[in-house]
């Protein structure tokens, strides 16, 4: 078994858990009104542990899944452990010979345990893969996505091929018909590198993370994307929102801090699902007064905007 320890402080509507894990410390930011569940989920990208092996433990207990954070007792400072069994642990996946460039947040004092995980070959990583639906390549200096992975098809439903150089995301992707999540974040990816032709095939992807990359605008193609239900953009250079995104009735976080966004379209209205918004670190001055429609609407984040007014019914009874 390992053992890591987890820390987590309050801030207005979000608690931000830093994950001490292999030597490094993640921080992952979450709604306090979000499930145990769904806290393992976010730490399965960065830990490559699945969730059925995770246990969190606070205060002597075992946190229940289905609990949120908050009837949890998780507050401001709570320190949580987490016990990952090693059966369930994905590796960090391979190192190619393409992949010559460090990563911006790679550690220099990797386990040999983890290097010995990236020698495995590929027919085992193949399988890995198509057994556990999971595809862990974050970390990996990558400059491209490996053509093996397409070999997963349907059986790929998480791919993370976070904190590499990637500058390309091909067509094939829309290979992985059965991809559920898809997390892009801190890569190379510019408004061109990405095929959204193989990307809105993918029908049932209900999580897309592209953040730090160097994007400055989404295409209107982002609006055939109707599972989604997470989207995540934030440090861009994303100028604003595609009208289409009004087509996205599933979703429900919106997380497009650190842009240079300095309007919101009003079509943003018809997303009535929405729960959570951060739009914080922008030049915004205004939202538009369909955001008052947005009954389902319970964190709104606008700090470091120009904002001179909201919209009227936006805190309404």
């Amino acid at each position: 078994m390992e053992e890591s320890s987890v820390t987590a402080g309050a801030s207005d509507a979000t608690i931000t858990v830093n994950v001490k894990f292999s030597g490094r410390s993640i921080p992952i930011s979450i709604s306090p009104d979000s499930t145990i569940s769904d806290l393992k989920s976010l730490l399965l990208p960065p830990t490559n542990v699945l969730p059925r092996g995770q246990k969190l433990i606070f205060k002597g207990r075992v946190l229940e899944d289905s609990l949120t954070l908050t009837a949890s007792e998780l507050t401001n400072g709570a320190k949580i452990m987490l016990v990952a069994s090693q059966g369930l642990h994905q590796g960090e996946g391979p190192i190619l010979k393409k992949a010559e460039a460090v990563p911006r947040t790679r550690r220099d004092n990797r386990s040999s345990l983890s290097s010995d995980a990236k020698k495995l070959p590929v027919k085992n990583r193949l399988e890995r893969w198509t057994a556990t639906g999971v595809i862990a390549l974050s970390e990996c200096n990558l400059k491209a996505i490996p053509d093996e992975l397409w070999a997963s098809g349907s059986y790929g439903r998480v791919l993370d091929c976070s904190n590499n150089s990637i500058q390309n995301v091909p067509v094939k992707i829309e290979s992985l018909t059965g991809l559920e999540k898809l997390f892009l974040n801190a890569n190379e990816l510019l408004d061109e590198s990405i095929s959204w032709e193989g990307l809105t095939t993918l029908k049932h992807l209900t999580v897309l993370s592209l953040n730090q990359n160097h994007l400055t605008t989404l295409p209107p193609a982002l609006g055939s994307l109707i599972s989604l239900k997470e989207l995540h953009v934030s440090n861009n250079k994303l100028v604003n929102l595609p009208n289409e995104i009004g087509h996205l009735t599933k979703l429900e976080v919106l997380r497009a801090n650190n842009n240079r966004m300095s309007t919101v379209s009003e079509f943003i209205g018809n997303c009535c699902s929405l729960v959570e918004v951060d739009f914080s670190s922008n030049f915004l001055t205004e939202l538009p007064e369909t955001f008052s429609s947005l009954s389902c609407l319970k964190a709104l984040y606008l700090s470091n905007n120009a904002m001179k007014s909201l919209p009227s019914k936006l805190f309404k009874a």
